[in-house]
């Protein structure tokens, strides 16, 4: 199997022999194959059932049945376990006020981290692009969820 390594020099690769700038996962996929690259050996059976079932966890939502707003089920917990991180799921309904304070903090610090790597990106762009009006974004988003929340678009993207 290719390392994200050699999938990235690949990705260029692609760029240079097909001139595309919006690039199909699956053109590349095929382009991939067709110059050698192995395809992947399948995933340990149980790893992908804990996988789907940690995604089903994430997924789930109910609805509030006071406000009538959504709300996730189940919520990620960090939890040290011989020397690694492994994430656990508990029902809101059963989470302590500790519990909501890791999974919270987990979360937020996962958005704080998009959204330096966004700041990152944008200097970047803005530096390849002087003559180009820089990209702004606001970053204070009290506003927006107080704007979702009113309009009822509270529909939360994946986590």
């Amino acid at each position: 199997m290719a390392g994200p390594k050699t999938l990235q020099k690949l990705i260029a690769l692609y760029r240079i022999k097909t001139g595309e700038t919006e690039m199909d996962p699956a053109k590349i996929a095929d382009f991939a194959i067709l110059n050698g690259i192995k395809l992947p050996t399948p995933a340990d059976p149980k790893k992908l059932l804990v996988q789907q079932i940690s995604q089903a966890a994430r997924e789930e939502m109910r609805v509030d049945r006071d406000t009538g707003r959504p709300y996730r089920a189940y919520h990620s917990l960090p939890v040290q376990q011989g020397g690694e991180t492994l994430f656990f799921w508990i029902d809101i309904e059963d989470a302590t006020r500790p519990q909501m304070v890791r999974s919270t903090n987990r979360r937020r610090e996962h958005v704080v981290g998009e959204l330096v790597q966004l700041s990152f990106d944008l200097d970047h762009w803005a530096a390849a692009n002087p003559t180009d009006k820089p990209i702004e974004v606001e970053y204070d988003f009290a506003l927006d969820i107080e704007w979702r929340k009113a309009a009822g678009d509270e529909a939360p993207a994946a986590a």
